[in-house]
């Protein structure tokens, strides 16, 4: 789930940081710039890990800054395609279960991937899996908000993302605003909705899912085991008993 990348970057020290020691000053710029920073086709920046490397520092004309060639190995969010992750429902909505991690909310587990057959629950605003009773009938169980959920990964997504220009000067915004309002604001929705980095989940097999489902039908299971051996030992002792009378 968590894997080293080795990166090189030219790292910039402004002159108030000159009294730092060179590899101190490196690691907190490093770290201001990367962490909780998603990269593209890397994964989501953690916490630096060690600093492999340092260049000689040079200093630009014009600039009194100092430019230093580091390579560095970085600690790094990006699980494999295929594992298994336990985290906790953030929402619910139409387009599937939105699962958060703590540190990462971007996961989404469509409509398709859940358990079958699954509805969505407009009064709840909750996916309910219709489990299947052995006489033929259904028992709803919820996915409500906050609940442990184990998803496997199934793919994961990157998306160039490039910041928003300045707004256009007024005169020329208001030449073009009856012509260009309705595509502006469709590129705006758009960009509000793209994020850098997603995981899509799947829950539709054994074992997936919410983990109080699991967790009840291991307890019925345990407790009708017990049952059992009950009523076997007592069979045995009413056996003994009619022997002995005979």
């Amino acid at each position: 789930m968590f894997v080293l990348a080795e990166l090189k970057d030219n790292v910039r020290i402004a002159p108030d940081h000159f009294n730092l020691k060179l590899v101190d000053a490196v690691r907190d710029e490093i770290d201001r710039k990367l962490a909780n920073k998603v990269l593209l086709n890397v994964g989501l920046c953690i916490a630096l890990k060690e600093i492999v490397s340092l260049k000689d520092s040079i200093i630009l004309p014009g600039d009194g800054a100092s430019h230093t060639e580091v390579l560095f190995r970085y600690v790094v969010f990006r699980p494999m395609v295929g594992t298994v992750i336990t985290g906790k429902i953030r929402s619910c909505c139409r387009e599937g279960v939105n699962v958060t991690l703590g540190f990462f909310d971007d996961i989404l587990i469509p409509h398709a991937a859940l358990q079958h057959p699954s509805r969505f629950d407009e009064a709840e605003q909750a996916w309910v899996w219709e489990y299947p009773l052995e006489d033929g009938g259904k028992h709803d169980l919820f996915m409500d908000v906050g609940e442990p959920i184990k998803f496997r990964v199934s793919r994961e997504i990157f998306e160039e993302t490039s910041p928003i220009g300045p707004p256009k000067a007024e005169g020329q915004a208001a030449q073009n605003a009856s012509t260009s309002a309705a595509a502006a604001a469709a590129s705006a929705a758009a960009q509000e909705v793209k994020t850098p980095y997603k995981i899509i989940g799947a829950i539709n097999e054994s074992g997936l899912g919410v983990l109080s489902w699991w967790d009840q039908q291991g307890k019925e299971e345990e407790q009708d085991g017990e049952d059992g051996e009950d009523n076997t030992e007592y069979d045995n002792d009413d056996e003994g008993e009619g022997a002995c009378e005979e």
